[in-house]
């Protein structure tokens, strides 16, 4: 027993191993450009025991750092303050447009040259058709009525294909008259809403507008009763632009000649101006008959709306302010 005991007891010593000094020269370092350094650190003491005649060592711990040459800098004698690490922020891509985004953007471009409607071609037509069913396919409110918040607000007319508009909508291609805006402005919290039309003129701009009541019969459908027609006071210009010429039927009309013409009747425009503008718009019924209509909302954003209606047409209509009205 006494000698399995001597046996399994050996000596160990504390050894103590020093880094050498490292040497410092004025030549170049011969490592490629973005060549891996080890930062080398000597933690604690190395361990040297003899054990049954072997000898067992510890190497140093070590720590390593991948750097490139510019962010290593010069060389640092031993015991100099170890480099920073520096974590530098990731570039972050341009959010790149959504499906939706796309077809939106690509269905107010198609309507460029076709005043609302009016002047598209069949293959415009048939374009626009395609992106309106792609868009509806992606609605993101898919019950409208239901989100009446968004239903909410003044809407911009881009573009129809109800016939029963076109007659108005011509009635800007006439000299000096030009319809300046469609629009729809529903009132979700007293359930109305008023179609409004903008005419100007060089004397004087003046509107049309109806108001109706509407009442939610399914998720997308409300039902229009038309109750008023107004037609608003004309606000004269109190001032006078004339074009240069003018084309009607396709023949160009010189207007210079009647300038004089215009500059006495403005004279006379603007001593009348306040007693016309003092003047309430005129109000009146809609015949029962032609009173009531329904509409079907097929897609619905904060931006962006498309409605049906009853004869089959189809109305866009984009929100006040927003980026899609620039052209």
């Amino acid at each position: 027993m006494a000698s399995i005991s001597h046996s399994s007891t050996f000596p160990c010593k504390t050894l103590s191993v020093t880094q050498p000094r490292t040497q410092f020269t004025s030549k170049p370092a011969t490592l490629p450009t973005n060549s891996v350094k080890i930062a080398q650190k000597t933690v604690g003491k190395s361990w040297v025991c003899s054990r049954a005649g072997e000898v067992v060592r510890h190497r140093p711990n070590f720590r390593l750092r991948a750097v490139s040459d510019d962010e290593w800098g010069p060389e640092k004698e031993e015991g100099s303050a170890a480099p920073v690490a520096v974590a530098e922020p990731e570039e972050v891509e341009e959010a790149k447009p959504t499906e939706i985004e796309r077809l939106k953007k690509a269905l107010v471009d198609s309507f460029y040259g076709t005043d609302r409607g009016l002047k598209a071609t069949s293959e415009t037509r048939a374009e626009i058709v395609e992106l309106i069913t792609q868009l509806e396919a992606n609605n993101p409110t898919p019950a409208p009525t239901e989100a009446l918040t968004l239903l909410n607000g003044k809407w911009i007319l881009a573009y129809t294909s109800f016939a029963g508009l076109f007659p108005l909508l011509a009635r800007g291609t006439l000299p000096l008259v030009k319809v300046e805006e469609i629009s729809q402005t529903i009132d979700s919290e007293n359930f109305t809403v008023q179609n409004s039309v903008q005419f100007a003129g060089p004397l004087a701009t003046t509107s049309f507008s109806t108001n109706a009541k509407f009442d939610v019969r399914s998720p997308k459908r409300v039902q229009i009763k038309f109750e008023q027609g107004i037609i608003g006071t004309p606000q004269l210009t109190d001032s006078i632009e004339v074009p240069e010429n003018v084309e009607f039927l396709g023949q160009k009309i010189d207007l210079t000649p009647f300038k004089g013409l215009f500059t006495s009747v403005q004279e006379t425009a603007s001593s009348v101006a306040k007693t016309i503008s003092s003047q309430p718009p005129v109000k009146f019924s809609i015949p029962n008959s032609n009173a009531e209509s329904w509409l079907l909302t097929t897609y619905l954003d904060e931006e962006l709306r498309i409605s049906r209606g009853d004869a089959g047409s189809v109305f866009v209509l984009i929100k006040e302010g927003s980026s899609l009205l620039t052209p």
